[in-house]
């Protein structure tokens, strides 16, 4: 994982910001031992944030893995509130279940094993807040398919919109500078890899929606947050 904020930064984000309960120092500790790409405390805190801001009752994540970013979202919601957590690694979505259950967050959980996309046909919503968080080539896809359960005031977040791993930043800064203001589409180089090709696409499809207003926040890998106004 290559994170946008310095070290330095980066501590000085987790101090001022909300602190982990044990179970999530846990979490981190899974992350780092086993080498998983979790989202961090960084964006992680904003999570939880954003969740209380708009008020969040139900939220959907594409993509969960062990649970991290659910459990931080999960402090937000209200008693009678609902998050449901999509993996398609059995393994990771009962370490999920167990960790959100050691929370006391497993009744406001809903663990769907299997494609996410397919898993949110089976949800009318709203969803007040949406993580985008999968495979990088299907976020457009993502965005597509839950649009309609967002409502005004709702929120979609996909991470990874700056960097991570195979992610080539530069070309994505190329593309976004050169096509700024436009209305056409993103001219994207064909030699770009699939998964900056698939972050390009959904930063081109999001900004030029114009139901949804969007900025891209330097935390973690970079997380592009699109706040729906009509």
């Amino acid at each position: 994982m290559v994170d946008v904020l310095s070290e330095e930064m980066a501590r000085f984000v987790r101090a001022v910001g909300p602190a982990p309960d044990e179970t999530l120092r846990e979490m981190d500790e899974y992350a780092d031992s086993a080498g998983f790409p979790h989202v961090g405390p960084e964006v992680g805190g904003f999570l939880r944030f954003l969740a209380h801001v708009v008020g969040a009752e139900r939220i959907f994540e594409f993509g969960s893995g062990y649970g991290y970013s659910a459990y931080w979202f999960a402090d937000a919601l209200p008693a009678d509130g609902e998050i449901v957590l999509t993996e398609v690694d059995a393994d990771e979505l009962e370490l999920a279940r167990e960790y959100m259950a050691a929370g006391e967050y497993d009744a406001v959980a809903r663990y769907e094993l299997g494609d996410a996309l397919e898993t949110i046909e089976g949800y009318a919503g709203p969803f007040d807040v949406v993580l985008i968080d999968h495979q990088k080539g299907r976020y457009v896809d993502a965005l597509e398919a839950v649009r309609p359960k967002v409502p005004v005031g709702g929120v979609v977040v996909a991470d990874n919109a700056i960097t991570a791993g195979p992610i080539e930043f530069e070309t994505l800064l190329e593309v976004a500078e050169r096509e700024a203001g436009g209305d056409g589409e993103w001219s994207i180089p064909e030699s770009a890899n699939e998964h900056t090709r698939g972050i390009a696409a959904y930063l081109e499809r999001v900004t030029r929606d114009p139901a949804f207003e969007t900025v891209v926040l330097p935390l973690g890998e970079g997380i592009a947050v699109s706040y729906r106004v009509e």
